[in-house]
């Protein structure tokens, strides 16, 4: 592809009069759709920025776009004087500093070698930074050659041929590895209110999605070396007496350092005193104890992450249905950098005797589905009591907490959202799922059922239909 075509249409076009005036509606909504993946106060690049930048949606600490076109990168200074813009061309990115996010907007097309410009991303990123690509899906090839056809497009240059599979190989050749992908808007022409409904409810239904015309991926550098963390193993028990020595006994050595944090919510089966005596009896063992302020396990594990000194958390219900000797695997998965966010799956493995009720399976598979559908990631199982996180992105799920509100009584569904959010790398670890030997659930079927629902629809609205 000539560059030096591709520079002038976009010089061209950053001189209209009414730049963009056909595709503006197409324009912002992309850079909406962007800003809802890219956290505020995040170090954020742009590359390829032409008429609509989208660091101008944004809420970034630090904001610096480049574009091919003196032209667009003259006209993003006069409109955005608060970051900083540079002629610069994607195949040699020439930026000393890295970047938390990194927005590749309808670019792909223009670039004469996507790989080598994917590999070039490399220099501006840390392990942790996301990249997100938008490009246009080629079932609407038709349709947008007849709308410039029709003036109601503004005519561009042949671009790449690239399917949602072509973008994520390209990265994944760069040393990228996609997170999460999706499409958008079926309606790229402004209709007053018809618009909107069916670009925020119509299209993000299951297999309607599909015909966007937008399609996008989050993706993360491939994982590197592997690092050995300290790690803090909280503890939720309520009524579980005769499990604590157990828990104790069965827990393994993770990482550098492993602390036990055991949070009790107020028993009456006297789990406070046991607690007290085992931490006497193991005194090689860094045991801690903390009173649960409020209720619900949500509440009992935000207390423990809150009081934690490891780098990694981890979340082991004190029934012990989720094995203690499992841990290392999730340790495993973390420390090597093939997750960000672990989370155990109980629905893989047969279940042992009554692990699971009936009833519990059913609600446990339609939340998998709802889940999968509304974080655009395979889910299969949602309720596993086991999760494992960074403490760090922990503290950053807990600052962005109000965004969601604070009424899951468990927990797991605060923090999936929370690592959606952050666009961290989900990955779901299978278990054996073993039956309770001690003690009843403190799980109520039908009225946490009814209130996970709820959230369920909450969450429709804060993240599917916004």
């Amino acid at each position: 592809m000539d560059k030096e075509k591709i520079k002038k249409y976009f010089d061209d076009r950053a001189q209209e009069k009414r730049v963009g005036r056909h595709t503006r509606y197409y324009h912002e909504h992309v850079n909406r759709l962007v800003a809802s993946r890219v956290p505020a106060n995040a170090r954020v690049l742009e590359v390829g920025i032409g008429a609509f930048p989208a660091v101008g949606s944004v809420r970034p600490s630090r904001g610096v776009g480049i574009d091919l076109s003196p032209e667009m990168v003259l006209r993003a200074k006069k409109k955005y004087p608060q970051f900083e813009f540079y002629v610069m061309d994607a195949d040699d990115i020439r930026l000393n500093e890295k970047f938390d996010y990194i927005i590749i907007s309808d670019v792909v097309g223009f670039l004469p070698d996507v790989q080598h410009a994917f590999q070039e991303l490399k220099k501006v990123s840390h392990p942790q930074t996301k990249v997100i690509v938008t490009y246009y899906n080629y079932l609407w090839e038709p349709i947008l050659k007849l709308a410039e056809f029709l003036r109601l497009k503004r005519p561009s240059p042949i671009q790449n041929w690239l399917t949602a599979h072509d973008k994520a190989n390209f990265l994944y050749l760069g040393d990228f590895e996609v997170i999460t992908r999706g499409y958008e808007l079926l309606m790229p022409a402004h209709v007053p209110l018809l618009s909107l409904f069916v670009n925020r409810y119509i299209a993000r239904l299951p297999l309607v999605r599909k015909l966007g015309l937008v399609q996008y991926v989050v993706a993360r550098p491939l994982p590197g070396e592997r690092k050995e963390y300290a790690v803090s193993v909280v503890i939720p028990a309520r009524n579980e007496r005769g499990n604590i020595e157990d828990a104790v006994n069965r827990m393994p050595m993770l990482g550098k350092h492993t602390e036990i944090i055991f949070v009790e919510g107020h028993s009456s089966d006297g789990t406070r005193e046991e607690i007290e005596r085992v931490r006497g009896a193991y005194p090689e063992k860094d045991i801690k104890l903390f009173i649960q302020d409020g209720k619900g396990k949500g509440d009992a594990v935000r207390k423990g992450f809150a009081n934690a000194s490891g780098e990694v958390l981890m979340i082991l219900d004190a029934d012990l249905t989720v094995r203690p000797e499992d841990l290392p695997k999730f340790y495993e998965a973390i420390a090597s950098g093939k997750a960000e966010f672990v989370s155990g799956s109980r629905l893989i493995y047969p279940l042992e005797g009554q692990a699971m009720r009936f009833l519990n399976l059913v609600g446990n598979k339609f939340f998998s589905v709802a889940f999968s559908w509304l974080l655009d990631q395979r889910i299969k199982d949602t309720l596993c009591g086991t999760k494992v996180l960074f403490k760090k992105d922990y503290e950053r799920i807990a600052a962005g907490r109000a965004h969601f509100g604070d009424f899951d009584p468990f927990g797991d569904f605060d923090l999936l959202f929370g690592a959606s959010c952050l666009n961290l790398k989900i990955v779901e670890l299978p278990i054996r799922y073993q039956a309770r030997v001690y003690g009843t659930t403190n799980i109520s079927r039908w009225s946490h059922g009814w209130l996970l629902l709820k959230m369920v629809f909450f969450a429709m609205k804060k993240i599917k239909f916004t």
